[in-house]
């Protein structure tokens, strides 16, 4: 309760993981706007976007990797909460599902109960469930199992997909419109999304510190809208002011064009596939959650998608 009242404050000591990533640059930006202390943990000191947060945001660099638990005791502590994100979307060498989600999470919630720090907020997904069909969700319910019997007082959030200026979706899309006149739609044409910004994101695991009704909880985040792939490109081409051809792939052709990719990134260029097998079978099946207490405890006011998305399309279009 003490270190829920720091944080009301703004005096928490507070571990990102994952701080380099999408996600966790917008963390640390709302982090270092309302006065907490930030460290991140990181595999190199010497990368750009490490010494970004290290310079425009006072953040302080501490080596270590979530694979390696050994590396972790230095970087906890005297910390009042660790902020986890450290996550894939495609694997290549070591960094596996498995590894990255599971093992690296066990990791860290076995690093935090060693130094005493009780706070942990942990990123999940949306879609995340027992016997779930991925791999990607498996690991990423097994990661949250971890954390709700680590004795923690924890918040997990599982999020639909984020979007904004730097997001790998929107952005994606908005690339194939600009120099295609066919844009590929993959997975089911009627499973729907609930895409969210990445400021709402980033502002619910900030106000989950200092707030004592989220602890032990699990909350989605979710956009106001539930679309479809071929809606959610629809919105995008409305602020770009295009229109292109939209192409449904069958299911069978996507899936060789997965196993080929993958073949030829992670054993031949040992570099993560832009498109793999786990990522058809979610966008197989709905990615839809409830974010009505999420929206009513932070104070979450999630805009439509359009809207959000031409808050930077625009500039490109």
């Amino acid at each position: 309760a003490g270190r829920t009242r720091q944080a009301a404050r703004g005096e928490m000591k507070v571990l990102v993981t994952g701080a380099t990533g999408f996600v966790g640059r917008e963390i640390v930006r709302q982090l270092h706007k309302s006065g907490h202390c930030i460290r991140i943990l990181v595999r190199s000191r010497t990368s750009p976007r490490v010494q970004e947060a290290v310079t425009r945001y006072g953040a302080e660099a501490i080596p270590g990797d979530v694979l390696d638990a050994a590396s972790l005791g230095g970087a906890l502590s005297g910390m009042d909460a660790v902020i986890h994100l450290v996550g894939i979307i495609s694997e290549v060498g070591e960094s596996t599902f498995e590894n990255i989600h599971t093992h690296g999470t066990e990791n860290m919630v076995a690093a935090a109960c060693q130094a005493g720090v009780r706070r942990f907020v942990h990123m999940s997904a949306l879609g995340t469930r027992p016997a779930a069909a991925s791999r990607y969700h498996q690991t990423k319910w097994a990661a949250e199992e971890l954390v709700r019997h680590s004795g923690l007082d924890f918040t997990i959030f599982r999020p639909s997909l984020i979007y904004g200026p730097q997001d790998h979706f929107i952005n994606l899309f908005a690339r194939m419109i600009r120099l295609s006149p066919v844009v590929p739609l993959m997975g089911s044409p009627r499973a729907r999304f609930q895409p969210v910004p990445i400021e709402a994101v980033a502002a619910s695991f900030l106000r989950s510190l200092g707030e004592p009704k989220s602890l032990g909880q699990t909350y989605d985040l979710c956009g106001p809208e539930a679309l479809t792939l071929s809606e959610i490109v629809d919105r995008i081409m409305d602020v770009m002011q295009r229109r292109r051809l939209k192409l449904q792939v069958p299911l069978g052709i996507a899936h060789c064009q997965a196993v080929l990719l993958e073949f030829l990134f992670r054993r031949l260029l040992r570099k993560a596939s832009p498109l793999n097998r786990d990522q058809l079978i979610m966008l197989q099946e709905d990615n839809m959650g409830n974010p009505q207490p999420a929206n009513e405890l932070f104070g979450l006011k999630p805009m439509a998608l359009r809207e959000g998305i031409a808050r930077y399309l625009m500039r490109d279009a």
